[in-house]
């Protein structure tokens, strides 16, 4: 029978050694012992696709199998010598990460880059993490020297201001916006898909930047030559407004470092959980078919579909940012989205509906070669 402290003991090595996320680890330790990887010793001998089955993603996947090995030579030295001086404790829960750490934690699915399969699926989703996982990936291209952090904020801040302004198109909300207002007086602007972004800037925050496929180290350094321009949050400014309560005004409140800001965690849980896959006719009909899969398995699945919806917007931008300014890009980003972005109802029935999305459609965008 396995213990609370056995329990204990793989919880620590899933979000310490391994680096996992610790939500995901504890939802992820009655699979692992069910499949009697309930120890890093047992993990290290297992194989990269059993685990992967596991997590559903493959980086995740490789994570905990290279944790697992190096835990395991560790016990193995440790076992046999005795005269080895003991290693200080590890941090305990609830210590605040490293900034290097935090951007791992916010690590998306690997974008799927196969053009053959990526040219057959269809998402089905609505259009608000659409817009997200544009604008994500767009700054990848056109912000590469910003971390994750800063890329999942930016586009969060997108998404709400584009969901402010269609509210108010069809008469679901009214007033002046925070920004009209003043709310965001005196803080820098960016544009991102067009749209003007109040930030705030994050003095003194430091991160490894990881190579990413199509934005080396080295273009980032030559990309930011000359430009110190620090790591940004995106500003959420209704939620200014509202924490100052009914009747407050801009002009009487000051600002500050404590500004409510998007959080990339919450940007990311977003992207995880929206994209779905299509029912099919079958599964239509049959309303206890959507029970015969687990939690797991329906998060494993959207995990997957993030990343194909990633790789085709990865293809997307890659194919133009050689011959476009970065200007040009942003620019031309939101006239792409338009043109695949889900059907939905007209007016206020089609609020938050949801719809296809073919990843063909995507790819067709792409700049023609030759």
């Amino acid at each position: 029978m396995t213990s609370a402290q056995d329990i204990q003991a793989l919880l620590r090595f899933l979000s310490q050694d391994a680096k996992v996320p610790l939500a995901q680890a504890m939802g992820k330790v009655k699979e692992l012992q069910s499949a009697s990887l309930g120890t890093p010793v047992d993990i290290s001998k297992s194989d990269i696709e059993s685990i992967k089955s596991i997590f559903g993603d493959e980086k995740i996947a490789k994570q905990v199998l290279n944790a697992a090995k190096r835990a395991s030579k560790k016990r193995v030295s440790s076992d046999s010598s005795a005269t080895t001086p003991s290693k200080k404790p590890r941090p305990s829960y609830g210590q605040p990460l490293s900034p290097a750490e935090f951007e791992e934690s916010l690590a998306l699915p690997e974008a799927v880059m196969d053009e053959q399969n990526l040219s057959t699926v269809v998402i089905y989703t609505n259009r608000a993490p659409l817009v997200l996982a544009f604008a994500v990936t767009l700054l990848k291209f056109t912000k590469p020297e910003q971390p994750l952090s800063s890329r999942l904020s930016l586009a969060q801040a997108v998404v709400s201001a584009n969901s402010r302004t269609k509210a108010v198109s069809l008469g679901l909300e009214s007033g002046k916006s925070a920004e009209e207002e003043g709310w965001g007086d005196g803080q820098p602007v960016v544009t991102v898909m067009g749209r003007d972004i109040r930030v705030m800037k994050r003095w003194g925050y430091q991160w490894e930047a990881k190579e990413e496929e199509g934005v080396s180290q080295d273009t980032i350094r030559e990309d930011t030559s000359g430009n110190d321009e620090p790591a940004l949050w995106g500003v959420d400014l209704e939620a200014l407004k509202k924490s100052n309560g009914p009747g407050a005004t801009a002009s009487s409140c000051k600002h500050s470092n404590q500004l409510p800001i998007y959080t990339a965690q919450s940007a990311r849980s977003y992207l995880l959980k929206s994209f779905e896959t299509p029912k099919t006719g079958a599964e239509s009909a049959d309303a206890s078919s959507a029970k015969k899969k687990s939690n797991a398995a329906v998060v494993a699945e959207k995990g997957r579909n993030l990343g194909l919806i990633l790789g085709s917007l990865e293809l997307l931008f890659k194919s133009w940012s050689s011959t476009l300014s970065k200007k040009d890009l942003d620019k031309r980003a939101w006239g792409w989205y338009v043109r695949v972005r889900p059907e939905v109802e007209p007016g206020v029935a089609g609020w938050g509906g949801k719809g296809n999305v073919k990843l063909s459609d995507i790819l067709q965008l792409r700049r023609p070669v030759g």
